[in-house]
């Protein structure tokens, strides 16, 4: 059961981990059901803190309502997204109930950071959820969000609280291993890069600026953009792919796995 008083003095590490759509609705519930026993872990034997970021509303609608093509006008992502959220939500709090903690829905659109009052609002609202240890799951608004407020992609937006929450670590789980320096798709000799000071010009240009699946938006250079913005701020980002075994536990060990951007090299 949560714990909903006040903490210990001992400092608390903080994660911010981010969860693409191909992931989410690939991977069920079975693999939700193991990223949530990690978080308990990561609190429980490394004093990390972690706060979710999660896409997946629209393509989880998408599946459930057998919505045609992926040509879709606002009002329609708009309407798939109020759709799906609730589905996603599910799948957390069901997984978040075999490990004790509480799962908390916070939607949010680009006005919610830019806006002086709200991001404090939305600063105080997360760690109050942290200090009684429940788990913030993060999403952009999609049902309300227009071109004019929107982040764009989850991976913005995880590379934005990451900066504004103080984390240490930010990890994107992806559908492929990590940054490689030619596409694993096209070139069978391509090969992971598995670490990089800082982003360079050349990965961005081999990322293109193209990219997701049917199901995410974001593909590898929007998550090089949130690498290069948190490396900028002192965060070490790793990419790394969504479904490996214990993925969260060997990087809170100093395990050196997917692609780590900034940092030591096995940072712990």
């Amino acid at each position: 059961m949560a714990r909903m008083g006040k903490k210990s003095a001992k400092k608390q590490r903080r994660w911010v981990v981010k969860a693409g759509s191909n992931m989410v609705v690939s991977g069920g519930p079975i693999l939700v059901r193991a990223w949530m026993a990690q978080i308990a872990q990561l609190r429980k034997l490394h004093g990390v803190e972690v706060i979710w970021v999660t896409s997946g509303a629209i393509a989880l609608a998408v599946e459930r309502t057998d919505f045609p093509t992926r040509k879709r006008n606002l009002p329609e992502k708009q309407a798939l997204s109020a759709i799906g959220q609730p589905i996603v939500m599910d799948l957390y709090n069901l997984a978040l109930n075999a490990t004790g903690f509480l799962g908390a829905q916070v939607l949010l659109t680009a006005g919610d950071m830019k806006d002086p009052s709200r991001r404090k609002n939305l600063q105080n609202t997360l760690h109050k959820l942290l200090e009684w240890d429940t788990i913030p799951i993060l999403n952009e608004n999609d049902a309300v969000a227009t071109e004019e407020i929107q982040f764009g992609d989850n991976d913005t937006l995880s590379s934005k609280i990451a900066h504004m929450m103080g984390a240490e670590k930010l990890v994107l789980l992806t559908d492929v291993d990590g940054l490689y320096d030619s596409d694993p798709r096209k070139d069978p000799k391509a090969r992971l890069i598995p670490y990089r000071e800082k982003i360079s010009k050349e990965d961005f240009k081999r990322a293109g600026h193209t990219g997701g699946t049917s199901r995410g938006t974001g593909g590898m250079y929007s998550k090089l953009l949130a690498a290069d913005f948190a490396a900028k701020h002192g965060i070490v980002t790793h990419l790394v792919r969504g479904d490996y075994p214990q993925n969260l536990l060997m990087l809170a060990d100093g395990e050196l796995l997917g692609t780590q951007v900034g940092g030591k090299i096995g940072y712990r």
